[in-house]
């Protein structure tokens, strides 16, 4: 199938964020990272990709790194002021695409600070995000054996794994949807820490995505420098 033929998402991309368990004196995005902010890492992968239609960076309000980039991959590149948690920048990113993205057109959610996320994942998760209605997740089966601890820092039981993953980004869902999900849940004062989680409390249930565990975010000095390795040997 030709490029022009494939069906085109936007994507939304929550950066406002302090990433203050770094222990950096700049935010996590625009750490170094292979001789590049962190950031733009993330946005060149996601617009060199067909199916990417275009970017909205939601920014803090007293972001002065921003470097005014408009277009990638001849991908437009829009940006919005984020909101005190995530789930209010990613609102602020719904509300600011342009209006030609319709309400019941498929949009994306990807963290500015996941910058490995492989093109087959991408496809795999728009592919299934377009045909479930209730939208998708990228997410990796859990493999560890859990233990839940109690209140000393003892184990106090072995949790099954059956059936539970962990969630990654993208999130993909209708953007009428994830908007009455994440004022739904800011109503009711509820905190959200993934979009899936938002839409999970309207009764919608995305599908789950396989996507290779490689696609971490980083949070400690240690993914970054594994992350540093891992550019370094992938293209």
């Amino acid at each position: 199938m030709p490029d022009s033929d494939l069906a085109r998402c936007w994507c939304v991309i929550p950066a406002a964020g302090r990433g203050t368990r770094m222990g950096a004196a700049l935010p996590k995005q625009y750490l170094d990272l292979a001789g590049q902010p962190l950031l733009l890492h993330t946005l060149q992968r996601l617009a060199r990709h067909p199916r990417i239609a275009g970017l909205l960076v939601v920014l803090a309000a007293d972001d002065a790194r921003w470097p005014g980039i408009r277009q990638l991959a001849d991908k437009p590149v829009l940006t919005a002021t984020g909101g005190a948690e995530r789930a209010d920048s990613v609102l602020a990113g719904l509300c600011a695409l342009p209006d030609t993205v319709l309400a019941q057109e498929c949009v994306l959610v990807h963290d500015a600070a996941r910058p490995l996320l492989r093109a087959e994942d991408l496809e795999r998760l728009v592919q299934a995000g377009l045909t479930h209605p209730h939208g998708a997740i990228l997410a990796a089966p859990v493999r560890d054996t859990l233990k839940r601890a109690d209140a000393a820092g003892c184990i106090a039981a072995t949790e099954p794994r059956a059936g539970l993953w962990h969630a990654l980004t993208p999130q993909m869902a209708r953007r009428g949807d994830l908007e009455r999900a994440l004022v739904s849940a800011a109503e009711a004062g509820v905190a959200i820490t993934d979009e899936a989680m938002a839409l999970e409390r309207i009764g919608l249930h995305p599908r789950l995505v396989e996507g290779s565990a490689d696609n971490l975010k980083i949070t400690t000095p240690a993914d970054l420098a594994y992350a540093e390795f891992w550019l370094a040997h992938n293209d």
